[in-house]
């Protein structure tokens, strides 16, 4: 499937992300109108200073309920839904009640999605900060650089952004381990195919900034001429068109993006070879990688009642590290391949128990 039919086939996250914007602004603009009109009561600038903050407070809270709890399930749900549309090459009839059903079996618990969904984030922020210094390091000898280097690291920002999102998407992938060692699989493909990831998310960064800044100009026109019109505050019309702006991106821009983003890693994650030294290398580097891929080894595997995956079948394929009919032990803390015999790993020192292997 092509990205815009999967776009168009999932439209119905958009639409749902939109109606949680829009009363997060409608629950925002009626608090604002209370507790101000509160403070006229008592005719005090003292009163209305306070009661300013309590709505920001108030907002921030019922913001996090919104967008970062019911928000975080509901792209949980849209992601499962992409990755099974460009895994089997169709979308769901019911897309919403097909990715609340894949979440639910997948995670089980919504704490062990925002556990996961933080330790990958996590993670591929530590790259980008790697990736950060590398292009410092790059442009550091040349005169007038810091212009470029602070445009290449918005440009990391923006696309590194959907990444995580990616790499969630790919634990649907592999429903007969656990998601945790899926997300380090996806972390590590990602690492493998930064170069053609970005080359793509070029294009996808460029389609963000004219949306957005697009979106925002036709924004402020409508409601700035509406409320210049109506004789009411050009203060207002300012923050409830930045709030639209923002509310439209939400929902419709970054879903496109995160098609579009999901779509160039899916293409490259099957035909991945995974080479298991870089496991120790991004642990090196990411703390929180660390910490992801040990939590992959030492999790329970899932009750996978499916059909067995096969190696040919299976969307990620292994690189042979040793002969056929031999068990290669890796570290369960760096990755690093183990030598027969050993119990200490010659990497990080880990003691290696004789059970240990991947």
């Amino acid at each position: 499937m092509t990205a815009k039919e999967v776009f168009s086939k999932t439209l119905v996250f958009g639409w749902i992300k939109l109606g949680l914007g829009l009363l997060n602004i409608l629950i925002a603009v009626v608090l604002f109108a209370l507790l101000m009109g509160i403070s006229v009561l008592f005719a005090s600038e003292g009163v209305g200073a306070v009661m300013f903050f309590i709505w920001l407070g108030v907002v921030g809270v019922v913001n996090f309920i919104l967008n970062h709890y019911i928000g975080y399930l509901v792209k949980a749900g849209h992601v499962a839904v992409i990755a099974m549309a460009f895994k089997t090459g169709t979308v769901p009839a019911d897309p919403v009640a097909t990715g609340k059903a894949m979440v639910k079996e997948r995670f089980g618990t919504s704490n062990v999605y925002f556990a996961l969904d933080k330790l990958i984030a996590g993670s591929v922020k530590q790259l980008q900060r790697a990736l950060g210094r590398l292009t410092s390091g790059l442009l550091g000898a040349i005169p007038g650089a810091d212009g470029v280097k602070n445009v290449m690291n918005m440009f990391l920002d923006i696309s590194l952004g959907y990444i995580d999102e990616c790499c969630l998407g790919y634990t649907f992938y592999h429903p007969e381990q656990n998601a945790y060692k899926s997300a380090a699989d996806g972390v590590v493909i990602y690492a493998q195919n930064w170069k053609t990831l970005l080359k793509d998310a070029a294009k996808t960064t460029l389609v963000v900034i004219l949306s957005v800044v697009i979106v925002t100009l036709v924004v402020f026109v409508i409601f700035g001429g509406l409320f210049r019109l109506l004789g009411w505050s050009g203060f207002v019309a300012f923050v409830v068109s930045l709030l639209l702006a923002w509310t439209v991106k939400y929902a419709f821009i970054d879903s496109w993006i995160l098609v579009k983003m999901m779509s160039s890693y899916m293409q490259v994650a099957p035909n991945t070879q995974i080479t298991f030294d870089l496991y120790g290398k991004l642990s090196e580097l990411s703390k929180k990688f660390k910490e992801l891929f040990r939590k992959g080894q030492n999790e329970p595997q899932p009750n996978y009642t499916g059909s067995t995956v096969t190696e040919a079948e299976s969307p990620i394929s292994y690189a042979p590290s040793v002969e056929k009919g031999h068990t290669q032990r890796f570290c369960p803390s760096c990755g690093t391949p183990l030598s027969p015999g050993k119990v200490f790993c010659g990497n990080c020192g880990t003691k290696i128990d004789s059970s240990n292997h991947y």
